[in-house]
């Protein structure tokens, strides 16, 4: 007989080889043929730029009220000022009506309104006198009477007038110093986001590998002509072929000067061709244009599309930031004849041509 096959140990070493090939390509192996993203930077750089872009629009709202509230102030001042002057002549009214009572008191009194009616009848020698004087003494009182009555008004009047100027004063100074103090504690969070959303592109940029498109929730807009400038809000600074330490060769492109995490927004309608982190320009994008123009936004901090993603006119490209080479936040933006660098001309005087003043 042939002796039987050892199945043990033939199952033994196959499972033995399966478990070591699971082990070395298995989920918790490490990854091979490159250096993957840092976790951390995956976690933070969408939430630093979802509360970068939300604290933005709530600075936006906190600003407007209080300069809203600081025109109120200047209203209300001058309101005040109107009720200071009710209040000084209505003074002067209550001093003049102190000065006819005073006279009203002393006619009387010349004439013998302090008498009663009965001694002034039983002293009168002439009856017709008599009667004429009680008809004038009952027009003293009424005219006393009247008098006491507009200057009690008066005073109430202006007791009043003071109370509401004085509650006034006190909401509008209370409501500025919230408002002043909400304003704060929104641009000290939002300092705090830029810093996390731009220690998070730099990072990205010192290992040369990009974090991908983050999606912000942006408000609907429709672009009313087809360029549009890169930004909503900013100061122009360095310009077009300018010269200076800052760059190895002239200025190949027009800053805008903005924060960092101020969103940035294709010129016009085209198609992204580029996102790159690293180099001189840090975190980019390129768009080309129907009829081969092509715009690039630089020294972002996030981007917000992929590369061959569709775009519109106004549409957000990422957010601002000050990787690469940069001296502080500001948008880097060229307009290019290809989309390499080096083919770029004025975008002052291009988006002139289009009917868009910078």
């Amino acid at each position: 007989m042939r002796p039987r096959p050892c199945r043990s140990s033939v199952v033994t070493v196959l499972l033995c080889a399966f478990f070591t090939l699971l082990a070395l390509t298995g989920p918790c192996a490490p990854a091979q043929g490159g250096e993957g993203p840092e976790p951390s930077t995956k976690a933070e750089e969408p939430e630093a730029s979802t509360r970068v872009a939300r604290l933005f629009e709530k600075a936006s709202a906190a600003t407007q009220r209080y300069e809203a509230g600081r025109r109120a102030a200047h209203v209300q001042e001058a309101r005040a000022r109107r009720t200071e002057r009710l209040l000084a002549r209505e003074r002067r009214g209550i001093t003049l009506l102190h000065n006819d009572l005073g006279r009203i008191a002393r006619a009387q009194y010349r004439s013998g309104g302090d008498l009663p009616l009965t001694a002034r009848m039983l002293l009168s020698t002439d009856p017709e006198e008599l009667v004429h004087g009680q008809r004038a003494a009952w027009q003293a009182d009424l005219a006393l009477d009247n008098a006491v009555s507009r200057s009690r008004r008066a005073e109430r009047k202006l007791a009043e007038g003071q109370r509401e100027a004085t509650a006034q004063w006190h909401s509008l100074r209370e409501r500025t110093v919230r408002l002043a103090q909400l304003k704060k504690r929104i641009e000290r969070r939002l300092a705090q986001a830029q810093g996390e959303l731009q220690g998070a592109a730099d990072r990205s940029v010192t290992a040369g590998q990009c974090r991908g498109a983050v999606r912000l929730d942006q408000p609907g807009f429709h672009a009313p002509r087809a360029w549009v400038p890169p930004v909503e809000s900013y100061e122009l600074s360095a310009g077009f072929d300018e010269a200076g330490g800052r760059w190895s060769h002239r200025h190949t492109g027009q800053d805008f000067a903005v924060d960092i995490g101020t969103p940035v927004r294709a010129a016009g309608g085209g198609r992204v061709v580029k996102v790159s982190c690293g180099g001189g320009f840090g975190i980019e994008v390129v768009v080309r244009h129907p009829g081969g123009y092509c715009t690039q936004y630089a020294h972002l901090a996030a981007v917000t599309v992929d590369q061959g993603e569709k775009v519109r006119a106004g549409q957000w490209l990422g957010q601002s930031g000050t990787t690469g080479n940069s001296t502080g936040p500001h948008l880097h933006f060229e307009v290019r004849l290809t989309p390499y660098w080096g083919s770029g001309v004025d975008p002052v005087q291009w988006f002139a041509e289009r009917g868009v003043r910078l």
